[in-house]
């Protein structure tokens, strides 16, 4: 495995000859810190290459995070954190062992929320993997998405998303995989934290490993032979 960095970016690379499949990974309220590279190294474990990026970067933080609050609860699909992820997304498109038609995305939290709200209108992503994410508004956008594999904890402020997503998904016959882990709380595949669950935190890795196995990791041709 290698790691370079790529501006405040983080790129972790399998090792071997490209061109991989990408995933941009994208933080919690935390920033990027040392759970979001390992998150990073990961995924480059699985043959993907795999860019951690920094919304905060050179920034205020708390006025980054209250623009992105504000933005989302407006229904802004553009709002501030998405044109950054769009920038990031070209930017690992342009690596050279990268293949551009194979990129997915995965965001925690804020990141869960916002990865939702940019593959609503970035038809670059082959499939998003949001943990514990807001739903987009409005709703009708949701039926623009790619493939989705998502995961929340039960009794959080943002299960509920889970329901919208899977009544709206299904409507637009959009491939998916949600679920709802009992007992996990907010947070729990953050393994630098207390309430980190172990099982649900396993589960969920596994479904999003066989979800861009299939989704992300074939090639376009692949994927619509697959479908048809």
């Amino acid at each position: 495995m290698r790691t370079e960095s790529l501006g405040a970016s983080y790129l972790a690379l399998p090792d071997g000859t490209g061109p991989y499949p990408g995933v941009v990974v994208i933080h919690e309220a935390s920033g990027l810190n040392d759970n979001i590279r390992g998150i990073c190294r990961r995924f480059a474990a699985e043959g993907y290459a795999a860019l951690g990026v920094d919304l905060f970067e050179g920034r205020n933080h708390a006025v980054c995070m209250a623009r992105m609050f504000v933005g989302g609860m407006a229904g802004n699909l553009e709002y501030y954190g998405v044109p950054a992820l769009k920038a990031a997304l070209g930017r690992l498109a342009s690596h050279p062992e990268v293949d551009s038609d194979r990129i997915g995305a995965i965001g925690f939290c804020l990141g869960g929320s916002i990865v939702l709200t940019w593959a609503c209108t970035d038809d670059r992503l082959a499939a998003i993997a949001p943990f514990y994410g807001a739903a987009p508004k409005p709703k009708e956008a949701i039926r623009r998405l790619c493939p989705v594999v998502g995961s929340w904890p039960d009794h959080d402020f943002t299960t509920k998303a889970a329901g919208v997503l899977e009544t709206e998904l299904t409507a637009a016959a959009i491939p998916h995989d949600l679920k709802v882990y009992p007992g996990a709380k907010h947070a729990f595949f953050n393994d630098q934290l207390r309430v980190y669950h172990p099982a649900a935190a396993a589960d969920s890795w596994r479904r999003v490993l066989a979800f861009f196995a299939e989704h992300v990791r074939r090639s376009p041709l692949e994927r619509a032979s697959h479908d048809s």
